[in-house]
């Protein structure tokens, strides 16, 4: 092989006498192409099939809620209701969306998003950016009490009292902020991703006299866009779709969530058809699950896209070390 190898590497004289012809050597190294096996080839045609019917059981599911929003109280009684509506309507969705309470519900879940997402983001990324320091004094005891969390907690009797009385947080954003602000799993998964990041670099910034504050928001953060990302996206999901924190420490209905609006109304229709009522109670009852599931899905619907091409990569550069 090193004999034919370097016969190969050497130029050509032609019978003329004249220059030698030059070898285009990295074409003499270049591997043949490897042809796909029928193995392969099959499996690639089982793997998209298999693919395609993941995608089709986990969509088809939310296009028949859709479809069951816009269909007649009959059909949706009936079963009749698939991929389209029959029946077309838009009674439940004219009912809700002509409820002013409806949109001021809407402006607090938004301001219940945003604000605990805040909170969210800046003691997660400051808890996991300390215990990515594991030469840091207390590390092991800081990261116990973070993982003792998630096997006990105090309880939800004992949370109310706290949060009611011991800090007075009761009819404030603070009273769903603060209880949630950290989600282990999300600390640990940026904790990892921390981990990976070149000590060097901070290093190299120490010795150039930057403050720990500044490697932090000037070298770790806009390298780790990914993860932040995603973690936005975890959080916001969680607190968008939160009803039950509001349902315990909110007294009023002018503070209420969108969700937990929809939530009584729901049950209110609910129990106006185990009742008996009208035509219009029934009605509202049939389509008040999949309008309540489109109206309060779509927002998420919306944002995600502008954070998928961060979502995988962020997941798995924080899950995996190394």
């Amino acid at each position: 092989m090193v004999e034919t190898l370097s016969q190969t590497q050497l130029p050509k004289a032609d019978d003329s006498g004249g220059k030698p012809e030059p070898v285009d050597v990295s074409r003499a190294l270049r591997s043949p192409r490897i042809k796909d096996s029928q193995g392969y080839k099959t499996f690639r045609v089982f793997n998209a099939i298999a693919m395609w019917f993941v995608v089709a059981v986990t969509l088809l599911p939310f296009v028949n809620i859709v479809a069951r929003s816009f269909s007649s109280y009959e059909s949706i009684r009936a079963g009749r209701v698939t991929i389209f509506p029959i029946g077309f309507t838009t009674h439940t969705y004219t009912l809700v969306l002509h409820d002013p309470i409806f949109w001021n519900n809407y402006k607090n879940t938004i301001y219940y998003t945003i604000v605990p997402t805040i909170v969210s983001m800046v003691l997660t990324t400051s808890y996991a950016y300390v215990l990515s320091k594991r030469k840091l004094k207390g590390h092991t005891f800081l990261l116990w009490v973070a993982v003792f969390t998630l096997f006990f907690n105090g309880g939800l009797i004992p949370n109310f009292v706290l949060v009611t009385r011991g800090l007075h947080l009761g009819n404030t954003v603070w009273a769903i902020a603060l209880p949630s602000a950290i989600s282990v799993f999300n600390l640990l998964v940026m904790r990892a991703f921390f981990e990976n990041l070149p000590d060097e670099l901070e290093e190299a910034a120490s010795v150039d006299g930057m403050s720990t504050y500044g490697i932090l928001f000037k070298i770790v953060l806009p390298l780790s866009k990914a993860v932040l990302a995603t973690m936005v996206l975890f959080y916001s999901v969680q607190f968008w779709n939160s009803w039950f924190s509001a349902y315990l420490y909110m007294d009023h209905l002018n503070q209420f969530p969108v969700t937990l609006y929809l939530r009584n109304l729901l049950v209110g229709a609910t129990g106006a058809e185990n009742a008996g009522g009208n035509s219009d109670d029934l009605l509202a009852s049939a389509q008040l699950q999949p309008v309540t599931i489109v109206l309060t899905s779509l927002p998420i619907l919306l944002l995600y896209p502008f954070i998928q091409k961060y979502f995988v990569r962020g997941v798995l550069i924080g899950a995996v070390k190394g």
